[in-house]
């Protein structure tokens, strides 16, 4: 990746650069086959920079599939007592041959 490496040694203390990733610095050797130029990249970041810790923040994502989940739980659980309701209401029906559930709409 000696491309990103030349593009952050042309940017540096020239223009801004933003840079979103899930590594820490101590796995960027898996980006940069070089120790040095490694090392040489994150010193020209660091140099100048504002770092956002966003592992605290829950992830939209996350938030979104949670709250889907959630819906989906409820509605199998509403099937599921109405499904209850009714096999009583047909139980009782059977055994005493009147209907004794809840009126037909």
């Amino acid at each position: 990746m000696e491309v990103l490496f030349t593009f952050l040694a042309e940017r540096y203390e020239r223009r801004s650069v933003m840079i979103t990733t899930n590594l820490v610095f101590s796995e960027w050797n898996q980006i940069f086959k070089n120790p040095m130029t490694t090392l040489a990249a994150i010193d020209r970041i660091l140099h100048h920079c504002v770092i956002l810790d966003m592992m605290e923040v829950e992830s939209y994502r996350a938030k979104e599939a949670s709250h889907h989940h959630l819906q989906e739980v409820e509605a199998r659980q509403m099937v599921s007592q109405t499904s209850s309701t009714e096999e009583e209401s047909a139980t009782l029906i059977r055994s005493t041959g009147k209907n004794y559930g809840p009126s037909p709409k």
